[in-house]
């Protein structure tokens, strides 16, 4: 429920607090003072879209910020709590900068517009002038039904599964067409995997293959400089190197008697004799192993030449050559044959429809039932609206195309008849806009208990009604109030009287500004603003006793 609503710098509203409760509370105010401003401010506090030219003259930014109480709404409490933004209260605020984009905020912390609308459509619901205008559309009318009916949820499944089995069906008839292409696709596979699997690349190969080219490559290098390279380590005979430490340590341990202090460095000079033995009797191990072997030098170019062949030819390094065969032989080991693939689709696309079929013909049932219930209930409430022996009735068409279509197998049309003895016919039909109007209202009065949220906003949406069924309307009004939060805007005292909170909005000027203010009016007010809107400019005495006593009546009725 909307508790509380602040507006500034909005349209022509400089700044308007409002503390609300529930009930109706209708707004009245001459023409043109700005009441469906405040419905359009609501409207984007609840993530409608923004516009620059909203904000006021003048002014740099507009803001409005809106408190609801969620005592007792689970959907607006679920929300909050999956976006971590339930701290007990529900205040969102919708910041519009001249300068820059709009802002919104729900218990001060930012969030999309989409995330606001989201949130909106669990907090209000707003019914414009226009309203009954989309009630003639067959769309608007299928999701009303669904609403009344409480078969939402099984709408949404006919929409999921019918998608279902078009992507099944969609994805049949792609593969039925690209079927040679499948063929072709698959013996090039298959061809380049016999190739490869014939060149037998092995993971690693190609590196040990280049080490073992350099080395037969450059054997009579490596045998020459290796072997001179020992012969002066320790096998030279005017002094290898390994001789010459060897008499360089006999010296030095002489020298150590006289300095006791050189032992370290024999110690060195002994170590370093030993490492060069054993570098020496290493290299000679790899002079013994380098093998001058022409053949194998052959052999190993002509695998590189291959291996280098492949990996140009498939446009990969040569080292890659083993995961690509692996690579082809999974895609080829994956894909299935293509008849058997289009066999599958095939059976998919058969159960999706039959799943589509099982839950549409439910839904089906569930649409005839809520549809004269529906019918009944719009009829009863047309009497009470000046239309004695209107009709209204919800009827179900059955769609042409057997492959039905996302929103069900039948089409959802409103039909009424006016007068006695005509038959029923659409909705978009009714030539007489204040008939479309009570129409239009008896239909939201009896749907109105199927709405989740716990706000219903009307702006005029009693025009083109007076008299006696003026006052009907605004029982009817003040009826669903017992059920939701009402806010209505009217120009019909009849209606205003049944309120039991009452907004005035007038638009004033001064040094060349103009702005439009609310008050809320106490019993000695609404005399005066109900009075106004019976009299028009000449307010009588006796026009103020017709107002007290409606709104009297109104209390003793209600």
């Amino acid at each position: 429920m909307l508790t509380f609503l602040k507006i500034r710098d909005f349209a022509l509203v400089e700044q308007v607090e409002l503390e609300l409760g529930p009930g109706l509370t209708v707004l009245t105010g001459e023409t043109g003072a700005g009441k469906s401003m405040l419905v359009d401010a609501l409207g984007l506090v609840l993530g409608d879209r923004a516009e620059p030219r909203q904000i006021r003259a003048g002014c740099e930014r507009a803001e409005v910020t809106a408190e609801f109480s969620v005592d007792g709404q689970d959907t607006v409490r679920e929300w909050l709590a999956e976006h971590d933004l339930d701290d007990g209260q529900c205040l969102v605020r919708r910041v519009l900068a001249r300068a820059g984009r709009s802002r919104a905020f729900v218990n001060g912390t930012p969030v999309t517009q989409q995330d606001l609308r989201d949130l909106g459509e669990r907090l209000a619901d707003i019914h414009g002038q226009h309203e009954h205008q989309s009630l003639l559309r067959a769309e608007s009318q299928r999701r009303m039904l669904d609403a009344w009916g409480r078969h939402t949820g099984c709408a949404a499944e006919v929409a999921a599964a019918h998608r279902t089995w078009r992507d099944a069906e969609t994805a049949h008839a792609a593969l039925a067409q690209d079927q040679a292409r499948d063929g072709e696709r698959r013996a090039l596979l298959r061809f380049q995997l016999d190739e490869l699997t014939a060149l037998e690349a092995r993971p690693g190969e190609y590196a040990e293959l280049e080490e073992e080219h350099r080395r037969l490559a450059h054997a009579d290098e490596l045998l020459g400089a290796l072997g001179t390279l020992c012969e002066g380590l320790y096998e030279a005979d005017d002094g290898s190197i390994h001789d010459r430490l060897g008499r360089a340590v006999r010296e030095l341990r002489e020298l150590q008697r006289l300095d006791p202090a050189l032992a370290e460095h024999v110690e060195a000079l002994d170590e370093a004799l030993i490492r060069v033995q054993e570098a020496a009797s290493s290299l000679r191990h790899r002079v013994d192993r380098i093998d001058l072997d022409p053949q194998r030098l052959a052999q190993v170019e002509r695998r590189l030449e291959a291996l280098h062949g492949a990996a140009r030819k498939y446009r990969v390094e040569p080292e890659e050559l083993p995961a690509l065969h692996a690579q082809l032989a999974a895609e080829l080991g994956d894909d299935e044959d293509p008849d058997t693939r289009l066999a599958r689709l095939a059976a998919a696309a058969q159960a999706a429809g039959e799943a589509y079929a099982s839950v549409a013909k439910t839904l089906s049932r569930h649409r005839a039932e809520a549809a004269e219930a529906l019918s009944e209930v719009v009829t009863a409430s047309l009497q009470e609206l000046a239309m004695p022996g209107g009709r209204f009735a919800v009827e179900l068409v059955p769609l042409a195309d057997a492959a039905g279509s996302a929103g069900g197998n039948e089409r959802v049309q409103f039909l009424v008849s006016a007068n006695p003895g005509q038959p029923p016919q659409p909705l978009a039909r009714v030539a007489s806009g204040g008939e479309l109007s009570r129409i239009s209202l008896a239909i939201q009065a009896a749907t109105a208990a199927s709405v989740d949220v716990p706000t219903l906003v009307y702006d005029e949406v009693d025009v083109g009604i007076g008299g006696r069924v003026a006052e009907i309307v605004g029982r009817l009004l003040r009826d669903l109030a017992d059920q939701r939060q009402v806010f209505c805007i009217t120009h019909l005292p009849q209606v205003a009287a049944q309120a039991q909170g009452h907004l005035q909005v007038h638009k004033s000027s001064r040094d060349d500004t103009t702005s439009t203010s609310v008050s809320a009016l106490d019993r000695k007010a609404r005399i005066e603003e109900l009075a106004r809107m019976l009299g028009g400019l000449e307010i009588t005495a006796q026009t103020r006793a017709h107002a007290e006593e409606m709104i009297a009546l109104a209390g003793a009725t209600g």
